[in-house]
């Protein structure tokens, strides 16, 4: 029977795929309520609520990379701005041992995915700490917007070609 290092070594190098977290941080937290303490009184109907979700990766070296995953929310009742809160919630991941083909969806897809519970959290907690009933942010499906990213761009170099 081999052993698990030679069944590792017959696929390729040798070499693990690993993705590790080294550090999560908050890179930018904003919190605005303009109206307060008007924006704070209870309304009959739910405000309507705006919510953008961004990704941005950065290589630090060859192996590690700078993860940005930012969130915007902006609850507004008629015209009147209740809260607007932005987070850019970043990481530092290390990815070795992957082919190069699979790195773009680590980054867009894995990494966001692993971030996003953490920035769920400080964005109910700071909506919460604003006078507002916690938001609860619901889970972003990061494929789909890699996936809708890959044809947006597509579809711009193929204007910029004709």
């Amino acid at each position: 029977m081999a052993d698990n290092n030679e069944a590792q070594a017959s696929n390729g190098n040798g070499a693990q795929p690993t993705l590790n977290v080294l550090a999560q941080y908050v890179k930018d937290l904003s919190f605005e309520s303009p109206g307060a303490p008007n924006s704070l009184r209870g309304r009959d109907k739910a405000p309507g609520i705006a919510i953008s979700v961004n990704v941005n990766a950065n290589p630090l070296s060859d192996e590690q990379f700078d993860v940005n995953l930012t969130l915007n929310a902006k609850a507004s009742f008629d015209k009147e701005v209740l809260f607007n809160v932005e987070l850019v919630y970043g990481g530092v991941f290390n990815i070795a041992g992957f082919p190069q083909e699979h790195m773009l969806p680590l980054l867009f897809i894995e990494c966001p995915r692993l971030l996003f519970p953490f920035a769920r959290q400080i964005i109910s907690d700071a909506t919460r700490n604003g006078g507002f009933p916690p938001l609860m942010l619901d889970p972003i499906d990061f494929a789909q917007m890699f996936q809708q990213k890959l044809a947006e761009d597509q579809a711009a170099s193929k204007v910029m070609v004709s």
